[in-house]
């Protein structure tokens, strides 16, 4: 039963990097057809990156105590491009400069998206598979 309980929390905290993300995309988006001004944009989207990445590493160190050795190893090279980003500092965008990044940063968002749906995918599957197993 604690092994379904940790796939479930596993699976809500993939919900919640995913809303986090689709949140990005949605104010890039209304930036890019103006519907929102470059200030507003940039400090909405700055102010959800540190929860997006303690949200994934939360994962992570989920996935580790648990011993979900698979999951982690799926999660590990997003959490390493967020270190990555974060030890540069490269993760803020720069309210000057947003046109010139809205289609750089738009592409990084649909990637991150697009990993977090498989990684979500897999997550059903291994929640499914602990289910069936109980």
């Amino acid at each position: 039963m604690l092994d379904i309980l940790s796939w479930l929390i596993s699976f809500l905290i993939l919900i919640a990097v995913l809303g986090i993300v689709l949140f990005q995309l949605i104010c890039l988006a209304d930036l890019e057809y103006d519907y929102i001004n470059p200030y507003d944009s940039a400090a909405r989207i700055n102010s959800v990156v540190l929860p997006e990445f303690i949200t994934h590493g939360v994962l992570c160190f989920l996935h580790l105590m648990t011993g979900h050795w698979v999951m982690l190893l799926l999660c590990l090279p997003y959490a390493y491009y967020n270190i990555k980003l974060y030890t540069e500092r490269c993760h803020l965008l720069d309210v000057t400069e947003i046109f010139n990044q809205l289609p750089r940063a738009k592409k990084i968002r649909m990637y991150k998206l697009g990993y977090l749906v498989v990684i979500l995918a897999c997550s059903i599957f291994w929640m499914v598979w602990a289910i069936v197993d109980d």
